[in-house]
């Protein structure tokens, strides 16, 4: 696997390429996705990439009617709300991520603790190529 520095624009990249990465500390084990240079336990800087699962499941969410100006251009409105959330990997470390497959206008229907899989969203015309969902399995 080619070595990339642990940052935002490399996370990014390996969506691109459908791959989910994150970084491990080399010294104290700690996972982190998206990945980071530093350790926040350890503080050291011997990281390396690691492939996670795509498998995880969702911990809290919240369904948004009103989003910032990207998500408007994508549909998504008082009428069209979407669902954000925290995903627990089956490595065990959490990240957000937009949830699909649910139902943003019942957040009632939507469980807590559910299984959810990841999809790679590809984005021809986007400045942010590809998107990183997650929705029940």
């Amino acid at each position: 696997m080619q070595e990339r520095p642990f940052s935002d624009v490399s996370f990014e990249k390996y969506l691109d390429e459908d791959k989910l990465m994150g970084s491990r500390c080399r010294q104290c084990g700690v996972l982190y996705v998206p990945p980071r240079p530093i350790c926040t336990r350890c503080h050291a800087t011997d990281m390396t990439w690691e492939k996670v699962a795509v498998e995880g499941r969702l911990r809290a969410f919240t369904c948004i009617a009103v989003g910032p100006p990207f998500m408007t251009a994508q549909g998504f409105n008082r009428d069209n709300p979407y669902c954000t959330g925290v995903v627990e990997l089956a490595e065990g470390t959490r990240l957000d991520a937009r949830i699909e497959g649910v139902d943003a206008k019942n957040p009632a229907a939507i469980t807590v603790g559910q299984p959810l899989r990841a999809r790679f969203v590809h984005h021809a015309d986007a400045p942010r190529k590809t998107t990183l969902v997650f929705q029940p399995c």
